[in-house]
């Protein structure tokens, strides 16, 4: 049984995890399990920008013993960057070789960020989409054309609403 372990990264949410692993589950055909470890933001911030560098997080996720997991998705509450962006919503190890690890934030897919009143379920829908196109990304997927397919680019969160929740045809035959 393939196992996806999901990570909280800094202060996050049971309810959201669990969310989280009820729509990957059967979209990926996986098992899901929410780690008790949760992995410190600390060493990630960087107090210039007020952010935290998600290729530094995804570094501490692979040192994680997961050892009975197929996949690591790291989820938090923080602001992510890398340095050639203003933000990123997640980022994840290009595989397929050895490349197991992705991290997601809901920082940018609340609308609460967007002055915007609270909608829990817009939220659990975002965080799905964006997992599965980290995840994606970890079997060697690359960003699509179709801008109805799960690994389309997002640059701003309107993208991420167009999305589906599925893999185009091409981009499920890469799995």
């Amino acid at each position: 049984m393939r196992i996806v372990s999901l990570v909280p990264v800094g202060e996050v949410a049971r309810s959201h995890l669990e969310l989280l692993a009820e729509g990957l589950t059967p979209l990926l055909h996986v098992a899901c399990t929410i780690s008790t470890q949760r992995l410190d933001l600390d060493l990630a911030y960087d107090s210039l920008r007020g952010q935290y560098h998600s290729t530094a997080i995804l570094k501490r996720l692979r040192k994680l013993p997961t050892a009975e997991s197929w996949r690591v998705l790291g989820v938090t509450d923080a602001d992510l960057f890398i340095p050639i962006l203003t933000f990123v919503f997640g980022e994840a190890q290009l595989g397929p070789a050895n490349a197991t690890t992705a991290v997601v934030s809901m920082y940018r897919l609340r609308q609460e960020f967007y002055g915007m009143p609270p909608d829990p379920e817009m939220l659990a829908a975002r965080l799905l989409k964006e997992s599965l196109h980290e995840l994606g990304h970890t079997f060697g997927l690359r960003h699509c054309a179709d801008y109805r397919c799960v690994m389309s680019s997002s640059p701003a969160v309107e993208n991420i609403d167009l999305k589906l929740p599925q893999f185009c045809p091409s981009c499920a035959d890469g799995i």
